[in-house]
């Protein structure tokens, strides 16, 4: 038995994702787990659901809730962070200001890091809790315990910790799926592919690219001259237009959110995202995030509802699928619900396998991201890179990175990508509102002084802010 920290456990699917995974491990049956997180009504929620769900499976899995960051981290063996300070609702905030001020989709959307929770300029709370919670696990958890990143910016956040604390950390993402859903989309039975990917959170590429032992990008490229793909929803942008012309440059494919991560020619306006992402104009777009919101948001009250119904009638089965039959509209919900109540499938998530293969020595591979250190030739060793590795109890053995990275990927994607991390952290580390500035004068839509001036001004006196006015007045 250990004990495993959940920080952000409001975040109902992710939480009930993890918490099926763990059910779904005999040999981990009697584990506890802290629920934390500081909204009491969203934890409740999941607590409630974690119970029964555990219940219904035939563990014997122990739940505690916490609104106390130390109390959940202490004594953990294991602790997954995906709280986001300030949640949504302190992302849209400041992208409004940002719009006010000239900066379409808000300041913190820039060249090869357009992702809409990437906050990388205005992130200081996000940040500053990165290094809390690492600093606990430092001071309070089991010894040799690990930090399992789940939270975004996880490049920014895992290169930070890793350079300024002392602990073992990993940082996760889902974003190598994009290789299934290439195989998926032109025909290919994933399980005949050798493929590797790397690069760096958000911008990993397909460096290797087998299908029994044909050249897989052969494979591709016939069939990209015979076909086109629409997408079925704003996330669905693997085989856009802009993954295709990226794949076109660089050489190599951009794979998961690393096609949204794209440069300036994908995201002046909603009318070239349109052309490059498709009808939607991409994840990042006004229409394509909003979609994503209103189905967070309505996966959100779906789930305290059912949670208060469950807590009202305790004999119903959470396995029985017609439960969620008024529900099922919601595709997202749909196929989160799937995952979660099957016993036979997993999540998808990697953190539960993670721990499986060290704390019961299971061999399995997985895309990490963990320091450089030499994996990837033409990157700094403290630089975070994300690429596949095996795992066991005696930790990550990363997987050499054969064939390389193509020359335009190292020079004119991953070293610029790189460099904002760099000023990011710089300016986190040193409170430098100069590098902050500096970010933004380097940005196309700066017109003036006053502008940098006046956005930065008017997000730092924010009332949540108050603390990054302060950092950043020294």
């Amino acid at each position: 038995m250990f004990k495993v920290a959940m920080i952000g456990a409001g975040s109902a699917i992710f939480s009930l994702r993890i918490i099926s995974d763990f059910t779904k491990i005999p040999e981990f049956e009697d584990v506890e787990i802290y629920l934390m997180d500081i909204d009491e009504t969203r934890l409740n929620s999941t607590f409630i659901l974690a119970n029964k769900l555990s219940e219904e499976m035939g563990t014997s899995l122990k739940f505690k809730t916490t609104t106390n960051l130390e109390e959940a981290i202490d004594g953990a063996k294991f602790v997954i962070n995906t709280a986001m300070a300030g949640g949504h609702n302190y992302l849209e905030k400041v992208r409004k200001i940002g719009e006010k001020w000239g900066y379409y989709r808000g300041i913190d959307s820039q060249e090869f890091n357009m992702v809409s929770d990437y906050y990388t300029i205005s992130n200081f709370n996000q940040l500053n809790l990165f290094l809390k919670v690492a600093r606990l696990v430092e001071e309070k958890a089991e010894k040799g315990a690990w930090l399992l990143q789940a939270a975004n910016p996880v490049f920014e956040g895992t290169t930070l910790i890793l350079r300024n604390v002392p602990i073992n950390m990993v940082g996760f993402c889902h974003g190598h799926y994009g290789v299934h859903h290439i195989a998926e989309i032109i025909g290919l039975d994933i399980s005949k592919i050798d493929w590797q990917v790397a690069g760096v959170n958000h911008g990993i590429w397909l460096n290797r690219f087998f299908y029994e032992d044909k050249n897989g990008y052969e494979i591709l490229d016939k069939w990209l001259k015979n076909n086109t793909y629409e997408p079925k929803h704003p996330f669905d942008d693997q085989l856009s237009p802009a993954a295709i012309d990226m794949y076109n440059f660089y050489g190599q494919m951009p794979i998961g959110d690393t096609v949204r991560n794209s440069s300036w020619k994908y995201h002046y306006n909603l009318e070239t995202k349109k052309k490059w992402y498709g009808k939607f104009g991409g994840a990042d777009s006004e229409i394509g995030w909003k979609w994503y919101q209103d189905n967070v948001r309505a996966i959100t009250k779906t789930i305290n509802k059912l949670a208060n119904y469950v807590s009202m009638n305790p004999r119903i089965k959470l396995l029985d699928f017609n439960l969620y039959k008024d529900y099922l509209n919601i595709e997202i919900f749909k196929e989160e619900i799937e995952s979660i109540i099957n016993p036979e499938k997993f999540s998808g998530e990697q953190h539960v396998p993670f721990i499986d293969s060290i704390v019961n020595d299971k061999k399995q591979r997985f895309v990490v991201n963990i320091l450089n250190n030499g994996i990837i030739e033409g990157i700094d060793d403290n630089v975070a890179v994300e690429i596949p590795a095996w795992v066991d109890s005696n930790g990550i053995h990363p997987e050499k990175i054969s064939p390389r990275l193509s020359e335009r990927v190292i020079k004119y994607y991953l070293r610029p990508r790189i460099m904002r991390m760099e000023m990011a952290l710089e300016a986190f580390i040193k409170g430098d509102i100069n590098v902050l500035k500096e970010f933004l004068f380097r940005d196309p839509r700066t017109k003036s002084e006053e502008q940098v001036e006046g956005v930065l001004n008017e997000i730092m006196n924010l009332p949540e802010n108050k603390k990054m006015k302060e950092h950043y007045s020294k």
